[in-house]
């Protein structure tokens, strides 16, 4: 009974509201990069598209095809990436990989909303599921920067 009741738990409201209400569905006609993260566990799913100028986000879309907790990261992710540097982005992501993994404080703003998901540190087997939006999003951004260097 305590495993499920733990399960509910994982699953709140708050969870599933940003799960369902994912920003930037629609994938950009021409970014300046695109990368696909793929979790193997689940097989969860997520695209992103980057525009960039002068070193910052100007415009983002992502396609998820993820659990509910990856969703919901996809979507605290996509309500404040606009503005952000390569540097934020690899912050927040090492930030929430700390959280779930090694018992660490939430990201700082603006991902500090991904605070909600502290409750799956102990389901290593949704932590995967969970970095693939940053995950994907630093890999666009790699590829962004060594685009402008070339």
């Amino acid at each position: 009974m305590t495993a499920e009741k733990d399960m509910i738990k994982l699953y709140s409201g708050r969870i599933r509201a940003l799960a369902v209400d994912i920003p930037h569905t629609t994938r950009l006609e021409s970014p300046t990069a695109t990368a696909k993260r793929r979790s193997p566990l689940c097989g969860s799913t997520v695209t992103v598209d980057v525009q960039v100028e002068d070193g910052r986000i100007v415009d983002f879309g992502q396609d998820v095809k993820a659990c509910a907790l990856g969703q919901a990261a996809a979507s605290v992710v996509g309500q404040n990436v606009i503005g952000c540097t390569p540097d934020d982005i690899e912050k927040a992501r090492d930030q929430l990989n700390s959280m779930l993994k090694a018992g660490g404080p939430a990201p700082d703003a603006p991902f500090h909303d991904l605070e909600v998901l502290m409750p799956a540190r102990d389901y290593k087997n949704r932590h995967a599921s969970i970095l693939l939006s940053l995950e994907a999003l630093s890999d666009a951004l790699a590829s962004a920067q060594k685009s402008e260097c070339a």
